[in-house]
């Protein structure tokens, strides 16, 4: 394969007077037309449905009315750009273009056919790009007569807004296609990221952990959806929580791009979809579009706050055995909050009026009870122990009702709002992260992307905190994979193998970013 992610030239980009076409004139279309046209190309743009493209047109002149307001842009500019795009009804009418961008329904065979009419007419020098989000670059590139001109360009809604481009190179894509689309998606303003076709490409594949780790959660009932989505973002940072997120996409969206995802790669469990979403789908309960789903969104509705620990004792006493690695920082909280504390070697735990406190690693605390401290409680990670307004905590089996609340008063005392869950494995943040790591690795270790750019693809497309292999390798390389194992161990399943390219850093204690070419 040509143009391929790691390889990078210095490509030029097109020029700003070469006409770019978009086909389909919808939300994405109207928002990639307006992209190119701030970047001063004319726009030709094409819907087979005349309504449509009057809509577009309208929508567009609607945003850049309201760049106006905001004092963004000028009058002259939004009229010069409104001028720069004109609305063609014919495939014929794009015979000037010399670059292609595909924006209509997600089917093969639409895509295709049309492509196919659009192909004719344009030069043999064009590039035709795809903006499809889940489909096989390599497949449709295949059904076109110059399948070397075919690329990926998967910008994410909306357009004008979201800096992230995924350029995906197709089996046979030219090298000189892929860098020129990068080159010109950067030239736009744009943040491109280069990655191999497969099946959700790096943004929409390695997400899939976010929300079928907080699926599994609500299936087995260890915590409700306004407690997980409370802790990913007080606790782990996130701008949204899965639930949320899940209810603004629609989950008719969300479960067809995993239930494609999962299909495409041949059934493997770590994308297997959710019952608990199915239900959702099945009852009409799409999210905010049909005003419920996990949440209700109709008039009146009050959306459920997540429940709180109550009041727990202040600790007389704190004492810090040994090095608590990533949650080094509680030690700095508790002294900073006038606690009474004291520091002795020993294994990396917090001892409380008889408790033990101690950082998940993917077992229960019932399982790390048993080991003879029945007194044991859990906590999860956090992006940052010193900012983090909430905690998560999870007591063993064999702990009494006064040990949960022993160790939420220490976080209480800290400043923190504390949630106690079922004892699941993992927790919620630290769960998470090593999915959401694990996918990354493997996103490298197949050749998918680079670790730049499977972490810039997750900071700009998704808005995550950190890009998750940065992320584990801040938390420890080996603590991820001892999370991974604990996880598979207890679940028996192949959904929490370890990619091999992450066992393998973590055993040469070589972090991520030290890899460079090709990322292996």
């Amino acid at each position: 394969m040509t143009g391929h992610p790691g390889d990078i030239t210095s490509p030029l980009p097109l020029p700003s007077d070469a006409a770019i076409a978009v086909i389909g004139a919808g939300t994405m279309g109207s928002g990639i037309a307006s992209v190119a046209a701030a970047a001063g190309h004319p726009v030709l743009l094409y819907d087979a449905d005349p309504a449509a493209l009057e809509r577009g047109i309208a929508l567009i002149a609607g945003n850049l009315d309201r760049l106006v307001e905001r004092r963004k842009i000028d009058a002259a500019e939004r009229d010069s750009r409104l001028k720069r795009i004109k609305a063609v009804s014919r495939p014929g009418d794009l015979a000037p273009a010399k670059l292609v961008i595909e924006a209509i329904v997600e089917d093969l065979d639409i895509k295709a056919a049309l492509l196919g009419e659009v192909e004719s007419a344009v030069g043999a020098d064009a590039i035709v790009a795809t903006n499809t989000s889940s489909l096989s670059v390599t497949a449709l590139a295949a059904r076109l007569r110059r399948p070397d001109r075919v690329v990926g360009m998967h910008f994410f809604n909306p357009a004008p807004v979201l800096p992230l481009v995924e350029v995906v190179s197709g089996h046979v894509t030219g090298r000189d296609v892929a860098d020129t689309i990068f080159a010109t998606a950067k030239a736009w303003g744009k943040i491109p990221v280069h990655c191999r076709s497969t099946p959700g490409f790096i943004v929409n594949r390695v997400a899939r952990p976010y929300y079928g780790e907080a699926l599994r959660l609500v299936a087995e009932r260890a915590a409700a959806p306004a407690a997980i989505d409370a802790v990913l973002c007080e606790a782990g940072g996130f701008r949204m929580g899965p639930f949320d997120l899940m209810d603004l996409i629609g989950h008719d969206v969300n479960f067809t791009v995993t239930r494609s995802v999962y299909d495409a790669l041949f059934q493997d469990p770590r994308y297997r979809p959710s019952l608990v979403q199915k239900d959702l789908v099945d009852a009409g309960l799409l999210g905010r579009k049909s005003g419920r789903g996990f949440y209700d969104y109709r008039d009146g509705a009050e959306k459920p706050a997540p429940a709180l620990a109550p009041d727990g004792p202040r600790p007389e006493k704190v004492v810090f055995e040994g090095d608590l690695g990533v949650a080094g920082p509680l030690l700095d909280l508790a002294r900073t909050a006038g606690l009474s504390v004291e520091t002795r070697s020993g294994d990396g735990v917090i001892r409380i009026d008889g408790v033990r406190l101690a950082l998940t690693d993917g077992r229960t605390a019932t399982a790390r009870a048993a080991d003879g401290d029945g007194r044991t409680v859990l906590f999860d990670l956090a992006l940052d122990y010193q900012a983090a307004s909430r905690m998560c905590l999870a007591a063993a089996d064999q702990a009494g009702p006064d040990a949960a609340a022993g160790a939420a008063g220490f976080f209480q005392a800290l400043g923190k709002a504390v949630l106690v869950i079922d004892d699941a494995p993992g927790l919620i943040v630290m769960r998470t992260l090593a999915m959401l790591a694990n996918e990354a690795a493997d996103a490298v270790h197949h050749g998918i992307g680079t670790v730049e750019d499977v972490d810039l693809a997750m900071l700009k497309g998704v808005n995550y905190p950190r890009g998750p292999l940065a992320w584990a390798e801040a938390v420890g390389l080996p603590q991820i994979v001892a999370v991974l194992d604990n996880l598979a161990d207890v679940y028996g399943e192949d959904r929490y193998r370890t990619s091999p390219l992450l066992r393998r850093r973590a055993l040469a204690a070589r972090p991520f970013h030290s890899i460079t070419g090709s990322g292996t």
